[in-house]
């Protein structure tokens, strides 16, 4: 059963215990906290697409009006005076990130931490300070963290034979939990067979429709048959978060969970039990810690997915997760890209990420695949 949460206590809690993670290590770590950030190198890269899924994925990203080819990660690197680096990708424009990177300069690290107007650039920044802390980044935000988080693999709308052929390499790598897309060009009844036949039985997956089932009746028809499969164990937007109503109708309707990206209200979803699980984006610092402790309070656990495509990013999302007992799961892309320009590989194991220990991230950039995806 959800407890209820006020939104005023919601906001005024988050806001205080947003502040207090940010207060509380600079409190014992006086000298870290005098480095400065002395300069920044920006570097535009342009990575496509893995060839294995290249061509079916441009076609669905085609159908849906979104012409795109390519990720651009544009990778961020923070220097201090006292010589440390911190890493992270901007995930926004070049031009923005440089107006905001020229803005640091000259200032502490410790104080933006969970400003969300940095982006991704704040990635870096918490490299930064868990480097200077001699701490993970986990650690940053939580005393007691997991060791170890749940990574879902995800797939486009691709064909029943290809979806499969995923499904099976993710099962194979490691993963248990499987986000799948469904689309009105691709039978989401025919994906379910194929991909129940090739993988473990352990393994779990659940539909995003991104609103394209549109109404509760067509939902509840792909819903009663998707729960015959007993892999199957969600849907995630079945039509616009903002018809509540739609919502209500479908409560209690459905075996599988529901669950739909979190409103800028998420009140009314709250109170009423209209869904499992709130999907989180962008962005990643005050809000996303506000976001988390509501998920603690109500036990509406949180399924992030704020950095999805380079590997920078998906490594302080798995942090993140290791900090708040509220993220369920933790979302990215970058196993379908041509590489996710790390060092070290994403690997995993009987479905769960090990999250490094190390200050810090704990991974480094592959300057290599960074140069051979240089753009500009």
């Amino acid at each position: 059963m959800h407890t209820p949460l006020g939104r005023r206590r919601f906001l005024r809690e988050g806001s205080i215990a947003a502040a207090a993670l940010a207060g509380s290590h600079s409190l014992r770590l006086p000298a870290a906290t005098q480095q400065r950030i002395s300069r920044y190198e920006l570097i535009r890269t342009r990575v496509p697409m893995d060839e294995r899924v290249r061509v079916a994925w441009q076609k669905s990203f085609f159908r849906q009006g979104r012409f795109q080819t390519h990720y651009e990660p544009v990778i961020v690197k923070l220097f201090t005076d006292d010589g440390l680096v911190g890493i992270g990708d901007a995930d926004m424009a070049a031009a923005s990130a440089g107006e905001i990177l020229e803005s640091l300069v000259g200032s502490s690290p410790w104080e933006h931490m969970l400003d969300d107007r940095l982006g991704g650039i704040l990635v870096a920044i918490y490299d930064l300070i868990g480097k200077a802390a001699g701490l993970p980044v986990s650690k940053l935000f939580a005393a007691r963290t997991k060791t170890r988080i749940q990574q879902t693999w995800w797939s486009q709308c691709f064909p029943p034979e290809l979806m499969a052929a995923e499904a099976k390499r993710g099962a194979d790598l490691g993963y248990r939990v499987h986000k799948v897309k469904a689309r009105p060009w691709e039978d989401p009844i025919a994906q379910a067979e194929a991909i129940c036949d090739v993988i473990p039985r352990d393994m779990r997956v659940w539909v995003d429709a991104n609103a394209w089932w549109g109404s509760v009746g067509r939902t509840l028809h792909f819903c009663e048959r998707l729960s015959k499969f007993h892999h199957y164990f969600a849907i995630e937007s079945p039509f616009a978060r903002e018809r509540i109503d739609d919502y209500r109708l479908l409560k209690g309707k459905t075996a599988l969970q529901v669950t739909e990206h979190i409103p800028a209200d998420p009140m009314p979803f709250v109170r009423d039990g209209l869904v499992d699980a709130f999907v989180v984006g962008k962005p990643m610092g005050r809000t996303l810690v506000q976001r988390a402790l509501m998920a603690e309070e109500t036990r509406i656990p949180l399924w992030v997915e704020h950095s999805i495509s380079s590997g920078v990013n998906q490594v302080f999302q798995a942090h993140q997760a290791a900090a708040f007992p509220g993220i369920e799961y933790a979302i990215s892309v970058t196993h379908v890209l041509e590489d996710d320009l790390m060092l070290e590989p994403f690997e995993m194991k009987d479905g769960f990420y090990e999250v490094p220990q190390g200050p810090g991230l704990g991974v480094s950039l592959d300057m290599d695949a960074i140069e051979r995806y240089r753009v500009g």
